[in-house]
């Protein structure tokens, strides 16, 4: 006889917790009966792909997590690595995606609280927060909402509690339209001598909850996060937390005082499944029990059950193992602080997690069938890349109109080079998000050296020069930074998930190294559709794939992250959609001195203008496969991404990077969406100077002139160069990039154009800075209020 057929639930309660069938089998087995309505809660968030990586795990492993500054990889609350003189950063990125669908303010302010508590949980103050969001088109009404409010939540979370927002990318693309995407990245520099970790050990020693009450709010978080978004989903507001930024700020000063103490052993932070998720991994980790009291809990509603205790997502709460005979030095530390703080639990030998409600036990399971010996899916790979992908990279550019010096032909009429960078320009993806980062706060901390918007990666002094810290060298602290970079083109993950995951990291180690830092570790957020349909389990297996080869030709490890899968909609007709594959890297980068730095801007008039990677008349990794172009002016999404040349991609970027620490370097920006053209243009605009390209190539190059000029891949970054420098900076591209860079032209007055002039004197582009400006700066602002 089955367990379920027994089973004191019907199927559809136990699928109602994000339970199989066969996994309620598995249940009755380990427990040797079947659970109570808690337990069954308990199982059903713990064993959701949020919490347990059920379909990831085996795809994970491949992951390289070790290296020379590697301190904390995967498995705690943040990763850590060593920036070297006494400096430890720790840095962790997660989404809130689904919450954010049906409550974008909450949804977003709550996954900004989220990751911030990951970080100091780990014993590091928080420094800056970036954020990577998706949104489905600007013309359409519910997307203005989501966007609005997602942005808003962002804001209104981060700025309260005092971290500055620095960075981020926005995308917009039908992809999205039932489903956004929310991902935020945090980083925080070590405050306490030892790092703090998860794991409770201690026999005897006492279990605290600290922070704010608990009610009913957030219930069944990480089951609903690892689910299918449906009609009925707005139904699930319960599902979203309710923040308190205050309360965080508050949570933050008492939890790092606390530990400066020496009396915590372990800190967990009580965020998806709550009371659950804390007590199993800190049991499981340190390979002992917890035994806990939900009657000694605060709450802020009456009569709540265990199944709602445990599986309550309250935001602001936390869960610490205290030295034995110490726990009243912790409580009066988070009472001065006014916070909840008491001793609910006890550290047992038996590895299990028992909790008391009204003085019987109302749950009792093994801590590692809740955390690490949870089901793992080994799903069988599709043998040969599925249909779509097979007909997109069918797709060649002879597809195209003729492309000629003075334009191309779009439904019936001549567009010239000068309308479509206009309209490239006016694209919400490639557009400026000053809309969105002018309601951050990004100074606030005082240490945000290149702000939103001015460069291609944020940078942060990692401590004030005020700011004693033990074990930093004499004179280290003014000058050492932090760069921090989220990218992701999930146009190139779609049309091939593992050469596109490659780009992405090369994208994002690109991004670093034109501010000048050295990249040194990565943290991953992969959101994708259903694992369980060959074609979502395909193309989560081919970019990590990509993503593990990528960062261990970059020597980036990865050391940590989240997993966000089952993002997908129903459209009109009940047919279900898809997101774009999208996985987001967050990278961390060394900046040696913060006076060696430089963003996207031209500085000087009559500086020189040099393209480094692959040249103009000779690009074979550039193709307007996967581009923006393709995508924006034609309405197609097919071809082949670029293809990461890693040796061409790592010697450009160490050159641009010493180039930069030699002050040869004035500004660097890389050449991504919309290729050299739009590169160049959002130079001018940033530093409002014009700049003269010349392109010295014949009437009829050998490649289309819509891939000359917005064609995308090779490796390519645009740096001006003072004319003093020109003789020592080109002697170093000699002997580093040999035929891989060009001098392309020169800085121009404040009041000229961007003009871009082939070998027979005909220009390609002749664009006033105003009328790029105007398109590219105010492109949201418009679409939001028409």
């Amino acid at each position: 006889m089955s367990a379920i057929s027994s089973s004191p639930f019907s199927l559809a309660e136990i699928t109602s917790e994000g339970i199989k069938p066969d996994e309620y089998e598995e249940i009755v087995q380990r427990l040797g009966r079947h659970p109570n309505k808690a337990e069954l809660g308990m199982f059903g968030v713990m064993w959701s792909e949020h919490c347990c990586y059920k379909n990831s795990r085996p795809l994970l492993k491949q992951f390289p997590t070790e290296g020379d500054r590697i301190l904390v990889g995967p498995g705690e609350n943040a990763g850590v690595v060593d920036l070297g003189d006494g400096l430890q950063l720790a840095f962790k990125i997660e989404s809130h995606n689904h919450p954010s669908a049906v409550e974008p303010f909450q949804g977003a302010a709550t996954g900004v609280g989220g990751i911030l508590r990951d970080i100091f949980t780990m014993g590091a103050r928080p420094i800056a927060i970036l954020n990577s969001l998706r949104f489905g088109s600007l013309e359409d009404g519910r997307t203005k909402r989501l966007f609005s409010g997602v942005v808003e939540g962002i804001s209104h979370y981060g700025n309260c509690v005092g971290v500055p927002t620095v960075g981020g990318e926005v995308y917009f693309d039908p992809a999205y339209s039932g489903n956004p995407l929310v991902n935020a990245m945090a980083l925080g520099l070590m405050e306490t001598s030892e790092i703090v970790k998860s794991g409770a050990s201690g026999m005897g020693n006492p279990v605290l909850y600290v922070g704010s009450t608990t009610g009913r709010d957030g219930m069944g978080g990480a089951s609903f996060a690892s689910a299918e978004l449906t009609e009925e989903s707005e139904k699930d507001r319960p599902a979203v937390q309710v923040g308190d930024p205050f309360l965080e700020k508050s949570l933050i000063e008492a939890c790092l005082e606390a530990f400066k103490t020496g009396a915590v052993v372990a800190a967990q932070d009580m965020g998806a499944a709550g009371i659950t998720c804390s007590t199993a991994e800190m049991a499981a980790k340190g390979g002992v029990g917890i035994e806990f009291d939900l009657d000694k809990i605060p709450v802020r509603e009456t009569g709540m059950v265990p199944y709602e205790y445990l599986l309550s997502e309250s935001q602001e709460r936390m869960l610490f193992v205290a030295h034995k005979g110490r726990e009243q030095e912790l409580i009066d530390i988070f009472h001065r602080w006014g916070l909840q703080a008491v001793v609910a639990g006890t550290v047992i030998s038996e590895p299990i997690v028992r909790i008391l409600f009204k003085g019987e036990v109302a749950a009792e399971i093994p801590a590692t069938a809740l955390s690490d010996n949870t089901p793992i899916y080994h799903r069988e790979l599709l043998a040969e890349p599925p249909e779509y992908a097979r007909q997109a990279w069918e797709w060649t550019p002879e597809s195209l109109p003729t492309a000629t010096e003075e334009g191309i032909e779009i439904q019936g009429s001549t567009k010239t080079w000068n309308d479509i960078l206009l309209q490239l320009l006016d694209t919400p993806t490639i557009a400026s998000k000053r809309w969105v980062y002018r309601q951050y706060d990004h100074q606030v901390q005082n240490n945000t050296v290149l702000v939103p918007g001015g460069a291609d990666a944020a940078v942060i002094r990692v401590r004030p020069l005020e700011t004693p810290l033990t074990g930093v060298k004499e004179g280290t602290l003014h000058q050492t930074g932090v760069a921090a970079t989220v990218d992701c083109n999930s146009r190139y993950v779609y049309l091939n998930p593992y050469e596109g995951a490659k780009a992405v990291v090369a994208e994002a180690a690109r991004n670093l190294s034109c501010v000048g830092a050295e990249p040194i570790a990565v943290t991953d957020n992969l959101n994708f559709a259903s694992p369980e349909k060959p074609v979502g389990y395909w193309q989560l297996a081919e970019a990590c794939r990509g993503i593990a080869d990528a960062c261990r030709e970059f020597q980036t490890p990865v050391t940590g992250g989240n997993v966000s899968l089952y993002n997908e909609t129903v459209d009109a007709t009940g047919t279900p959609q898809p997101i774009y594959p999208t996985p987001v890297i967050g990278m961390v980068g060394l900046v040696a001195d913060i006076h060696k730095i430089c963003g996207q801007a031209w500085q000087y008039e009559g500086d020189l203008i040099y393209l480094l990677g692959e040249k103009v008349d000779t690009a074979t990794k550039v193709t307007l496969g996967g581009s923006e172009y393709l995508a924006a002016i034609h309405g197609t999404v097919a071809g082949q991404p670029p293809q990461v040349d890693f040796d061409l991609e790592m010697r450009v970027q160490a050159v641009c990077r010493e180039g930069i620490r030699q002050s040869w370097i004035r500004s660097a920006h890389d050449s991504s969406e919309g290729g050299i053209a739009i590169a160049l243009a959002e130079s001018c605009i940033s530093g409002n100077l014009g700049a003269e390209i010349h392109l010295d190539l014949p009437s009829n190059p050998s490649q289309r002139w819509d891939n000359i000029l917005f064609g995308e891949g090779g490796a390519r970054i645009i740096v001006s160069v003072s004319p003093e420098q020109q003789t020592a900076w080109e002697t170093y591209l000699e002997e580093k990039l040999s035929k891989n860079w060009q001098k392309i032209g020169q800085v121009a007055k404040t009041a000229e154009n961007f003009r871009v002039i082939t070998a027979d004197n005909t220009p390609l582009l002749n664009v006033s800075i105003t009328d790029m400006s105007d398109r590219w700066s105010n492109c949201i602002e418009r679409r939001l209020t028409t």
